[in-house]
């Protein structure tokens, strides 16, 4: 819907009707957001579905080399000889090698061999993930999951041979930290104020009752949900966020506390700061009001284990821990909890659209990565298969798509017993609405280097240090998701300002049902 048609239907004008009076209630700078620029998709203000995308933020740069893996004879070959150097090889071992449970804990001997899969088109290779991601390998079987592989910032396409003129457009902040986790976030370097997230949310909240729960983050603030008008609204693993921390009584008093909190609504001050602060004190004790009143609790099904006691570790949310082979809290599907808990509450909320971002660190390996990274996978895979599980018990698979994202990835060469920085890398994308058990883009090809210009020379692919040159761009992957959300072709363009610099076939990675 454009602009301009924005009031030509009944069903656009309540939801007008509905956005303003959820903005009244929510803060004196709330009616900022009114503007034509946040009604311009119908598709969220008249159908009455649901649909809701989550951000898995892997913040450190994750060793994508170990999670998916190309096992035909050529790349296994490469693989092991690269990556099996002193003093402690980082090489993962060979579809069907037995588990040695002797080894030392989350080394390739004691892991055993990476897990086979199949996707629908093999490229003509054989692939594996690593042997701790039993849950996405059979998300992936079952095709609720797909593999984004060589994925990451790109101006345009780019070729190795592009990359050795100077003035070739590249992104900005390649292998820091800071400048990749915000240009993932929000196409720009460190700080931007603004992600491609944040902007879904400005154009679809238009459909929901309270607009303020239309970008939600449960892994801290995040630059992916800052809209122009959006507010990201920051819940805990608990729930919705109090101000002045759990108590509901100030000096035993429960009507002391009431009276405080009003005093800080009431904004008496003259100055803009302090009229401000009252405005978003305001803000934050209604939405908290709204959400904790509205959330389901956490120990009723399908969120969590039915009936257990308060602060006891729920086994649902606890996975194998293939350090110490017994079983371990999982803050990351802790996080899923709660956003599952969320878009429990979406018919109280009033809520049509949402986007969701969660997170775990723990990522740059650059020394005891085998420890590390398996740990890592086996919380990553088993919190995607648990929130897989939710969403299918509170009837949302389809209505829900996840994602991951990182850094970056890291390089194909070990540092002795580590990785170090490196720019492509490969990802997953689950949901019902995924057409999942395939590849999005073509699989890198993997080699070795030449001593004599220390080159990947035989990986059209590979830079350097054996990191990876991306081939599918952060804005494919965002606007794919975005039109699958309701977000038009021309508000598309907008968000993505490199899109146009890629060829009209592929600005859809067809991904989505």
């Amino acid at each position: 819907m454009s602009t301009k048609n924005v009031f030509n239907s009944p069903a656009s004008r309540r939801a007008f009707l509905r956005q303003a009076a959820g903005f009244a209630g929510l803060g004196a700078a709330a009616p900022m957001a009114l503007n034509l620029a946040a009604l311009g998709s119908a598709n969220a203000q008249t159908t009455g579905d649901y649909k809701a995308l989550v951000c898995v933020f892997l913040f450190g740069g994750n060793d994508a080399f170990n999670m998916v893996l190309p096992t035909d004879a050529a790349s296994w070959s490469a693989y092991s000889q690269v990556r099996n150097q002193a003093p402690e090889s980082i090489a993962l071992l060979a579809p069907g090698t037995a588990p040695q449970m002797g080894a030392g804990a989350g080394s390739p001997e004691r892991l055993g061999g990476v897990l086979p899969i199949s996707p629908i088109s093999n490229q003509g290779r054989t692939f594996g993930l690593h042997p701790c991601m039993t849950g996405v390998r059979d998300l992936f079987a079952a095709g609720r999951l797909a593999v984004l592989p060589n994925i990451g910032p790109l101006v345009r396409p780019s070729t190795k041979a592009d990359l050795k003129i100077a003035s070739f457009a590249r992104p900005a902040g390649l292998y820091s930290h800071n400048d990749q986790q915000s240009t993932w976030q929000s196409l720009t370097p460190e700080g931007a104020t603004v992600g491609w997230g944040g902007r879904f949310a400005d154009l679809l909240m238009a459909g929901n009752t309270q607009p303020i729960f239309s970008a939600i983050s449960a892994g801290g603030n995040a630059v992916f949900l800052s809209g122009q008008q959006a507010l990201q609204y920051q819940i805990s693993t608990r729930g919705a966020i109090r101000i002045g921390g759990t108590d509901t009584s100030l000096f035993g008093s429960t009507t002391a506390f009431d009276r405080m909190r009003n005093v800080m609504r009431g904004g008496r001050n003259s100055d803009v700061i302090g009229r401000d602060h009252a405005a978003v004190v305001s803000r934050s004790l209604t939405a908290e009001a709204l959400i904790a009143s509205a959330m389901p609790a956490v120990n009723v099904a399908p969120y969590g284990t039915p009936g257990l006691a308060n602060g006891a570790a729920d086994p649902l949310l606890q996975y194998d821990n293939p350090l110490t082979g017994g079983k371990s809290n999982n803050n990351l599907a802790q996080q899923l909890q709660v956003v599952a808990r969320t878009m429990g509450a979406r018919s109280a909320l009033g809520a049509g659209r949402q986007v969701f971002f969660v997170s775990m660190g723990g990522f740059d390996t650059h020394d005891g990565q085998n420890r590390a990274q398996a740990d890592l996978m086996a919380k990553l895979s088993h919190a995607l298969a648990y929130f897989d599980n939710t969403l299918s018990a509170m009837g949302l698979r389809n209505n829900v798509t996840t994602f991951t994202a990182s850094d970056f990835g890291r390089t194909f060469t070990s540092n002795g017993d580590g990785t170090d920085h490196g720019w492509g890398s490969h990802h997953f994308v689950m949901g019902g609405a995924v057409k999942g058990r395939e590849f999005y883009g073509n699989f890198p090809v993997v080699g070795v280097k030449n001593s004599k210009n220390n080159d990947f020379d035989s990986s059209p692919n590979q830079l350097g240090n054996g990191s990876l040159l991306p081939e599918t761009s952060v804005e494919q992957l965002g606007a794919t998701l975005g039109r699958w959300m309701g977000v038009s072709e021309g508000q598309l363009a907008d968000i993505f300002p490199n899109l146009k610099n890629f060829d009209a076939s592929k600005r859809d990675l067809g991904f989505m049902a």
